[in-house]
């Protein structure tokens, strides 16, 4: 088995797709619409056919309630893995991404967490090779 896609909630699907396709970097992989459902997906460019990224409207209360709830608890939505977090804390940066935390060192990895503006909060992780 593999992992063919994943979600985060989003308060905005328009706004989430900008910010991770021009601040992440990601690629529009899927995007369609049947009446008020729209399915829209992100991928990477590393590995465009890949794990797709769902970026699903938190329409529903107990999506709403949850993406609030681990936002305010500061758990991220979504790990990202990285060869490099430093570097990409500064490129994000750059294009105006909000960290609530900067590249820090920890246990096995450094790690970085940013504000997707869309109530979550992203992981950047890079693992440490021992």
């Amino acid at each position: 088995m593999k992992i063919k896609v994943t979600s985060v909630y989003v308060d905005d699907q328009e706004k989430a797709l900008r910010f991770y396709t021009e601040v992440l970097g990601f690629t529009k992989k899927t995007d369609f619409s049947q009446g008020p459902f729209r399915w829209l997906t992100v991928a990477s460019l590393e590995e465009p056919d890949g794990t797709e990224l769902q970026q699903a409207l938190n329409n529903n209360p107990a999506a709403k309630t949850y993406q609030q709830a681990m936002f305010q608890q500061g758990q991220p939505a979504a790990m990202f893995c990285t060869d490099d977090v430093r570097g990409d804390y500064e490129r994000i940066k750059a294009r105006g991404a909000e960290f609530t935390m900067p590249a820090t060192d920890v246990t096995g990895a450094t790690i970085a967490m940013l504000n997707d503006t869309c109530g979550n909060l992203i992981q950047l992780t890079q693992l440490k090779r021992w």
